[in-house]
């Protein structure tokens, strides 16, 4: 396993007391100040907390660390939400885990970090790849790989080395659209872009068709839509967190065995080490008015309990559901936003267990772009336990496929086999290769960002104080995302419960939340300043320099 075994050693990991990682620029967002916990509290607080993935964990983890009673309900069997899993087995007995697909634990993700160091201080489940590359189906790829990590050096080099961008294409780049990229602060950003779709956005900066595709559109499908359905602004925030607002750099840890094992096992056992209360398997039908307490919970099973307040950590879906069916909560501003919340559209990931490998040099994630279905490839056995004990019992390797953005209710019948017949033209020695066991979820639950929605999505507080809200569809003014967002939204809702109590709450981190160049962040202003009216709003695609 040579090539594969590159991704084994963990990389050097330089951390300073002051920050939580390589980044000297980190920003800490101070928690609440007050007392050390509830203690001084005529009576324990009593929380529900509806929706057991990285929010709602986050959320139930920072009060229950402060003494607050708490009672985490989620729908599904465990949690995770939609970092979950689940095991079935081969026909020999031997684990068979599925999850709803690959997920990159970035280095600037320092809340969720923060969240799993409370059951592995030394990040241990977390392995790094060694690469991130990008391929085009017309041949092209770029890498990530042995770039710098210092804004905006490591753009510079990127480009430079780049197969898809070219002096000449520099040249005809709109310098005024692009000089926003330099410049990106949170909410300021939304107020530029917000109302722009992606697609827009990049054909107006006149990048390189290929060079879209590669450096931006695989960014836009990460929210699983397409760029035309995408907020502008979101790409933007996504360019800065992971490229020109941060030197953490662009590659990734994950964890070395399935989620349920390294993840949602020890902090579900950290959670009821605290006193906390941990319900699978249960749906919330409705919050209502208590007699006791302000809040009365009721959910499908037996539960009908009262608390003191409620975090909403649920899904889209979920979300629009209960505050439907809960005709108390919130005011009716409020509840017309959630019931206006809509999804991405639809995502499939395709998991083969093989009988033949992939080639021991192939890179345990690749991004691809161009092709109808396919959107990555992951290579399972590369890096994660389980899966290399299948490679080394059989011989064979574990492949994943993601198709994202698909149209509604699609037919698997004919998308399965177009999906996999891709991959066979990115990795040729998979052809022929016999699926022993295979597993395919189809889901269609993650928010969409579309143009012009940053305003009215819901934020964390609500007009009742011991209502709040956590996810990755919360609106939060920090450059946060996908699943950095879930959990800097969690800790922010317990933030907010514990200081209406009076209780001290959680310091948080971000990247800098402005361009890290005050040469860039001033030429990117004199840029926006230039543009007349009529460049502002050119076509797309239309040069402006």
């Amino acid at each position: 396993m040579r090539g594969c075994a590159r991704l084994w050693d963990m990389l050097p990991l330089w951390s300073s007391s002051s920050t939580p990682g390589r980044d000297r620029s980190a920003t800490r967002i101070p928690g609440p100040a007050g007392r050390p916990d509830t203690g001084h509290l005529d009576r324990q607080p009593r929380v529900a907390v509806v929706g057991g993935g990285i929010a709602g964990v986050s959320a139930a983890v920072g009060l229950a660390e402060r003494g607050v009673a708490v009672t985490l309900l989620e729908r599904e069997p465990d949690l995770g939400g939609r970092v979950t899993g689940w095991t079935g087995t081969h026909a020999d007995g031997s684990p068979a885990t599925m999850t709803r697909g690959f997920h990159a634990f970035f280095r600037q993700y320092y809340n969720l970090r923060a969240l799993l160091r409370r059951v592995d201080p030394d990040l241990a489940m977390l392995r790094p790849v060694a690469d991130y590359p990008l391929r085009h189906d017309n041949g092209t790829a770029e890498s990530f790989a042995g770039l710098p990590l210092t804004p905006p050096w490591n753009v510079a080099s990127f480009v430079l080395r780049s197969e898809t961008f070219t002096a000449r294409d520099l040249v005809r780049m709109n310098p005024a659209a692009a000089a926003q990229l330099f410049d990106v602060s949170v909410p300021g950003i939304y107020d530029a872009l917000d109302a722009v779709d992606a697609d827009t956005f990049l054909r107006d900066i006149a990048f390189p068709e290929a060079a879209r595709h590669l450096a931006f559109e695989v960014f836009s499908r990460s929210f699983f839509a397409h760029p035309g359905a995408l907020s502008a602004a979101e790409l933007a925030t996504m360019f800065h967190i992971y490229f020109l607002g941060s030197s953490e750099g662009l590659l990734f840890d994950v964890p070395s065995d399935p989620y349920p094992i390294t993840l949602w096992g020890p902090l579900r056992a950290y959670l009821t080490g605290l006193g906390a209360t941990v319900c699978t398997g249960v749906e919330v039908e409705s919050v209502g008015r208590g007699r006791d307490r302000r809040h009365r919970v009721r959910a499908s099973t037996a539960l009908d309990g009262e608390f003191d307040a409620v975090v909403l950590a649920a899904d889209t879906a979920g979300l629009r559901g209960l505050v439907e069916r809960s005709t108390d909560l919130g005011d009716p501003g409020w509840r017309q936003r959630i019931a206006g919340l809509r999804t991405a559209p639809p995502f499939l990931v395709s998991r083969f267990w093989l009988d033949r490998p992939a080639r021991l040099d192939r890179a345990a994630f690749l991004g691809t772009s161009g092709y109808r279905y396919l959107d990555n490839i992951s290579v399972l056995d590369c890096f994660e336990g389980e899966s290399a004990a299948w490679r080394e019992r059989t011989g064979g390797s574990v492949v994943e496929l993601h198709a994202y953005a698909l149209e509604r209710d699609p037919d698997l019948d004919q998308v399965v086999p177009a999906l996999l017949a891709e991959a066979e033209a990115v990795y040729p020695e998979l052809r022929g290769a016999t699926a022993v066991h295979t597993e395919h979820v189809l889901r269609d639950d993650c928010p969409l960002f579309a143009p012009g929605t940053f305003a009215d999505r819901p934020a964390v507080s609500t007009s009742d104080p011991t209502v709040v809200l956590a996810g990755d569809l919360v609106r939060v003014e920090l450059p946060v995302a996908l699943m950095e967002r879930a959990a800097t939204t969690g800790f922010l809702a317990a933030n907010a419960l514990l200081d209406g109590w009076g209780v001290h709450g959680h310091d948080l981190w971000t990247v800098p939340n402005r361009g890290r160049s005050s040469v860039l962040r001033q030429g990117a202003r004199r840029g926006r300043r230039s543009r007349t009216p009529a460049e502002a709003h050119a076509a797309p695609g239309t040069a402006t320099a």
